[in-house]
């Protein structure tokens, strides 16, 4: 269970952050007391608390004195070296400082007088007194402070931290300074037996994974913030089973290099992802920036609707482009886009281009007309049981599209085509036209005077018609969840992952090769399928349905004769393709027999090129 907490009023936000911020006039008479107060005691005890009427307006007197030398002392440090947060160690030193040349100087002066009006030891005493006070003034200002920028605890959610490294301390902090923030934290957990029985700002270390259940209970709290930098994926799920058993809710604050670009703050916590769940981490994180060779460019995205390639757009938009050209045959994906894009979905801008890669002429005008710099070649059919069963349709897009924006691509700088890593040692018909594509890319490096190659990657988390997509749409209609085979492996990415190796390939690829990624290790989709599962709100069971035709048990990033050489990033290989002259696809027949089909796609995928005479 949560409590969604109500947002608060702009006006009693300001008024709670003045509650807990004094006055520069304030702090002046408290300091002045202080001084006054701390050479008076200083005087008393002296004289052991027997003080005479003469003795204390002297001593008064000092005190004032004192406290006239300590204000200009603190002006002129201000106007050197500037003021310091209210409360903040740095400013506990100044004072102190402040107060150390305050009472030597005072001290002095008492010295060298005749007739001292107060003992030699009451400076420094009384300094040391005022010091005292000014501290727990300042320290009792800053809690009022600290307390006004908590969430309002009538109608925040209650919640535990658990990691108090670098990540979890800077989380607990912004949670504490959000006056309008949805989560109050009331106490802490960590595995570090050292951490016991401290408190952090105040909010008590409870203990650690073994006392969840009991911090839930004592403390009231309805979710668990995981905030673990670098967790791996049996972690998560095991602090998720206890969080959920103790009857408490469970985020996480993502990894630290998600967060890179900015501050943490209290809107990166989010529910759990399947990423989390299954360790998989992104492994190209650079950001986009102007410096992509990006900025600037006329760029063309083709299957902008799609996963890919609407991140491929929103990324490049970071890029600040000449322009940004937008190209799917489907009008409904295209108004997403714009939508997610802009806020507007009009449909009536110049970026906004529906066209066919069918469509051999229509391609050519649009290419001629408006001249890109950049195309990133993201349109394809995909699905590959589909194509198993349709293969004269892998032909007529996959193929012959992918030929076609090719033959009107003389004039570009850069052609990316997005591959997949089914085109390595391919066995389906989604594997062989991926295959061509790429080997036709690199006839067109030879041929063409930009740079033209190929991306290849793996599945895409949680991209359109992907099969944690369909794993959720089974679970939401209460049914079985259908996996092919119980040890059947893939290799998955998150879409922005893949995102960020096509701009990548951009900037560092080469003419005519296909960069791979690393992916890490594939994952068996039947733990996919089992880690839904487990989130589902009922019973959900699993059902095995044999390998369709096309499939492979366990998918290969390199073909056999290919090798992983790494010469420009760490993270992404670069590999040769043999060319394909486009002429060997007079060939092919997309309305012949699919067996036939078939044989003619998987002859041209490994057809060895022709060597010049």
């Amino acid at each position: 269970m949560q409590i969604i907490a109500t947002e608060q009023p702009a006006s009693d936000t300001v008024v709670r952050r003045k509650a807990g911020r004094p006055t520069a006039g304030a702090l002046l008479a408290a300091d002045s007391a202080a001084w006054v107060g701390g050479l008076t005691a200083a005087a008393w005890t002296r004289f052991e608390f027997d003080l005479a009427p003469g003795q204390l307006i002297r001593a008064v007197g000092v005190g004032l004195a004192a406290a006239a030398l300590h204000t200009a002392v603190s002006w002129a440090r201000c106007r050197r070296w500037g003021r310091h947060p209210l409360g903040s160690v740095q400013e506990a030193q100044a004072l102190a400082a402040t107060t150390a040349c305050t009472g030597l100087a005072m001290l002095i002066a008492v010295t060298w007088l005749m007739d001292r009006p107060v003992p030699a030891s009451s400076p420094l005493v009384g300094g040391a007194i005022a010091l005292l006070c000014m501290l727990t003034i300042r320290s009792v200002y800053r809690h009022r402070g600290d307390q006004a920028l908590r969430p309002d605890a009538r109608s925040a959610t209650r919640v535990l931290v658990f990691g108090l490294g670098a990540a979890g301390q800077a989380l607990l902090r912004a949670l504490l300074s959000d006056p309008r923030g949805h989560y109050l934290p009331v106490g802490l957990l960590d595995d570090d037996p050292d951490k016991r029985h401290l408190r952090i700002n105040g909010v008590p270390v409870l203990g650690g994974r073994d006392d969840i259940a009991s911090a839930v209970r004592r403390t009231g709290a309805t979710t668990l913030i995981f905030s673990v930098a670098n967790a791996d994926a049996e972690l998560i799920r095991h602090l998720r089973t206890l969080t959920y058993t103790a009857g408490a809710d469970f985020k996480v604050l993502p990894p630290v290099r998600e967060l890179v670009d900015h501050r943490i703050t209290v809107t990166d916590v989010r529910s759990p992802n399947i990423a989390d769940l299954l360790g998989r981490r992104q492994v190209v994180a650079d950001p986009v920036t102007n410096e992509s060779g990006l900025a600037g460019r006329r760029i063309l995205v083709t299957g902008a609707g799609g996963s890919i390639g609407s991140e491929l757009c929103r990324q490049i938009m970071r890029a600040n482009p000449g322009e940004l050209m937008m190209l799917d045959r489907d009008e409904s994906a295209l108004h997403s886009l714009q939508l997610s894009l802009s806020g507007r979905a009009l449909l009536d801008g110049p970026e906004l281009i529906l066209a066919d890669l069918r469509d051999h002429e229509g391609i050519q005008r649009i290419i001629h007309h408006r001249q890109p710099d950049i195309i990133f070649h993201a349109a394809a059919l995909k699905h590959l049981p589909l194509l198993q069963r349709n293969p004269g349709e892998a032909i007529k897009t996959n193929v012959w599209g992918t030929q076609t924006l090719l033959g009107a691509c003389h004039d570009v700088a850069k052609f990316v085509n997005i591959s997949t890593d089914k085109a390595a040692d391919p066995v389906s018909v989604l594997g062989y036209s991926k295959r061509i594509t790429e080997r036709l890319t690199a006839h067109a490096a030879q041929t063409h005077p930009g740079t033209f190659l190929s991306v290849r990657f793996g599945n895409v988390l949680s991209s359109r018609g992907s099969v944690i997509t369909a794993f959720r749409s089974q679970i939401d209609a209460g049914l079985p969840i259908t996996v092919t085979h119980p040890d059947v492996t893939r290799y998955l990415m998150t879409v922005q992952e893949a995102v960020h190796l096509v701009l990548q390939a951009a900037a560092i690829g080469r003419d005519g090769e296909a960069l791979v990624l690393d992916m890490g290790r594939p994952v068996r989709i039947d733990d996919l399928a089992r880690q839904l599962a487990a989130q589902a709100p009922g019973p959900t069971r699993i059902t095995y349905t044999g390998l369709r035709p096309g499939e492979k048990l366990h998918e290969a990033l390199f073909a056999q004769d290919e090798k992983d050489v790494r010469p420009v990033h760490p993270l992404i290989s670069h590999v040769p393709v043999p060319p394909l002259t486009p002429t060997e696809l007079t060939t092919l027949d997309p309305y012949d027999d699919p067996e036939k089909v078939i044989e003619q796609l998987a002859w041209l995928s490994t057809l060895q090129p022709h060597l010049p005479d």
